[in-house]
């Protein structure tokens, strides 16, 4: 997965215009984290969610489907469409994390996952993440005036993010606007939430 991961960074790198080198760096040390879904069988799958919709604080999803069970769909266009899984392949999803790294150019995918009545579903994720204290800012290439580039988030940490998450947020498809108005001590957050700031 690492080997991978370090795949897509360089091409996404290619693609930003700061070579393939740049991001293959910045996540040269990692705290990734692999995770095993389970979601049995719903005897009302459509009066609840595997999970509800939401988008990824790390950097990096890349998740393997089990083969033969749909439940992964993302959203597009303000629609939901359902990612079949196919043998022997990744879906990869850009999570808020990259989202800041690219400065916004990039944008976190936001996706749920469905149940059925009829079979379970099994799936792994990869989740790739910056080593705890990395401070996570665009490259320089992507913020200077020259390309005339806003700066849209300011330095933070995957710690300080994760902690976010852990103690007073949970994920769901504002997290990073949420986290950034906390950052800023400011309190009301775009799902109309408040959080207490510890």
């Amino acid at each position: 997965m690492d080997d991978i991961s370090m795949n897509i960074l360089e091409l996404l790198g290619m693609s930003l215009g700061v070579g393939q080198k740049y991001f293959r760096e910045f996540f040269q040390k990692q705290d990734s984290i692999m995770r095993l879904n389970y979601y049995p069988p719903c005897q009302k799958p459509d009066q609840t969610l595997g999970t509800g919709p939401h988008c990824d604080t790390v950097s990096l999803t890349i998740l393997y489907q089990d083969d033969n069970v749909s439940g992964l769909e993302v959203q597009v266009d303000g629609k939901w469409h359902s990612i079949p899984p196919k043998p022997n392949a990744f879906v990869v999803n850009i999570g808020d994390t990259f989202m800041a790294l690219s400065n916004g150019i990039y944008k976190s995918c936001l996706h749920r996952a469905v149940v059925n009545n009829q079979h379970p579903r099994k799936s792994m994720a990869f989740f790739l993440c910056p080593s705890i204290d990395k401070i996570i800012k665009p490259p320089h290439e992507l913020v200077s005036i020259e390309q005339k580039y806003e700066r849209i988030y300011p330095d933070f940490t995957w710690k300080s993010l994760l902690n976010f998450t852990q103690t007073c947020y949970r994920a769901d498809m504002n997290t990073l606007d949420a986290f950034i108005n906390w950052l800023r001590g400011n309190n009301v957050f775009p799902n109309n939430g408040t959080v207490t700031r510890q």
